[in-house]
């Protein structure tokens, strides 16, 4: 309460003060929730992308995230390779012709695939919140499973009807959250996502292409034992005009530029916190200096050094833990107000967890002590009789 007290009478350089750091720790709130939120979907993709080998033309792609075709044929040579248990090949293609709005990983495709075609060997579980997955039976049917932010997005439920590509098809099953590509698809029966793939593509190659021999990827189960880079060497020494990622590929050329973002949010949000740091020391060597002549009479009847520090730097650090809180308020009402604003398109940039929200306090409270405790030590060494002659 004392120390409350001391705070309140200087309300005004005070609230100054607060408002400074708070506005650091409000950065460090938004900015690390956005760090969370890029972490857990690398961190879904790793392990969606780990155990595998994912096959792609080498040619190019049909622009962004959909790959060129290749023929089913490759899918035979690929399965010849020596160390491949199983081969499953897929059709990927974007919902939307035209980019939607900002998301955070993939953009909303539609996928098609033969069910059962890993063999058993895919370690990647998918759960469904309602319905059921795709079926061999499904072929030939018009017939979606959907990923949760796609669900979501479009407001679909179980028997609910989705149009894709001006086809409509019947909602079967929704997937749980995954943090990785599955969240942002419409799942399809392979013959439906080639039929949907051929009618996007330009007129004079849709001719030549047969919708039965077209996938834009294929997913390789390598045999037990067997070392998933020196598969994927061995498959493109292999396969002509095929281009392999496992996954620590993905880790690497996703990795370095998360590590890079990640550093960037997180600097930001630290400079504004030193920014506040400075306030913080501004405020208590002008608070010192008013109280030059009541710390001059602690000296003289017998207050000592260490006591003198302590009480200044618990003034300062109660100063960064109010700051720690009001950050953390502030912080939170961004971060669910954006979420929300999101929902709709399943856009979600935010993650704000307990460890964030406990790292800004603690971060605060010790910023605020930090900062206070050169003032306070100079203070500490103030001749009492010299003290108490300041005017």
């Amino acid at each position: 309460m004392h120390t409350l007290r001391d705070l309140g009478r200087r309300k005004v350089r005070t609230s100054l003060t607060v408002v400074g750091i708070t506005i650091g720790i409000w950065a460090l709130v938004v900015f690390g929730s956005m760090a969370n939120k890029i972490n857990a979907l690398v961190s879904g993709g790793s392990s969606y992308y780990a155990d595998k080998i994912t096959l792609s033309d080498s040619s190019g792609s049909l622009g962004g995230f959909a790959s060129a075709p290749m023929s089913l044929r490759t899918a035979d040579v690929v399965r010849s390779v020596d160390g491949v248990a199983a081969v499953a090949p897929g059709v990927m293609l974007l919902m939307d012709d035209q980019a939607g709005a900002v998301t955070m990983g993939v953009p909303p495709m539609i996928t098609g695939g033969v069910a059962g075609a890993d063999q058993g060997h895919e370690t990647f579980k998918l759960n469904y919140a309602e319905g059921r997955a795709l079926t061999a039976a499904d072929e030939g049917t018009n017939v979606t499973v959907l990923g949760s932010d796609i669900a979501r997005k479009y407001a679909k439920h179980l028997g609910d009807v989705l149009v894709l590509k001006g086809e409509p098809f019947t909602v079967v099953g929704i997937l749980e959250p995954t943090l990785t590509a599955p969240d942002q698809a419409a799942m399809v029966p392979m013959a439906a996502a080639q039929r949907l793939l051929v009618s996007t593509l330009p007129p004079m190659f849709r001719s030549t292409i047969v919708p039965s021999d077209v996938a834009t990827t294929m997913i390789v189960y390598p045999a037990p034992g067997v070392d998933i880079e020196v598969l994927a060497s061995r498959i493109e020494a292999r396969v002509p005009d095929v281009a392999a990622m496992t996954g620590k590929d993905f880790d690497r050329q996703i990795g370095s530029a998360t590590s890079m973002l990640n550093s960037v949010l997180i600097g930001i949000a630290l400079i504004s916190l030193l920014v506040g740091g400075l306030s913080v020391i501004n405020t208590m060597a002008m608070s010192i200096a008013e109280r030059t002549r009541e710390i001059g009479v602690k000296r003289a009847i017998g207050g000592g050094r260490r006591r003198i520090v302590r009480e200044l730097v618990t003034e300062s650090a109660l100063i960064g833990f109010i700051e720690g809180v009001f950050g953390i308020v502030l912080g939170a009402i961004v971060v669910l107000a954006a979420n929300e604003a999101g929902r709709s398109s399943g856009t979600i940039l935010f993650d704000l967890t307990a460890g964030t929200a406990i790292t800004a306090i603690v971060f605060g409270t010790v910023l605020g002590a930090v900062a206070g405790f050169v003032p306070a030590l100079h203070a500490a060494r103030l001749d009492p009789v010299t003290a108490l002659r300041h005017e």
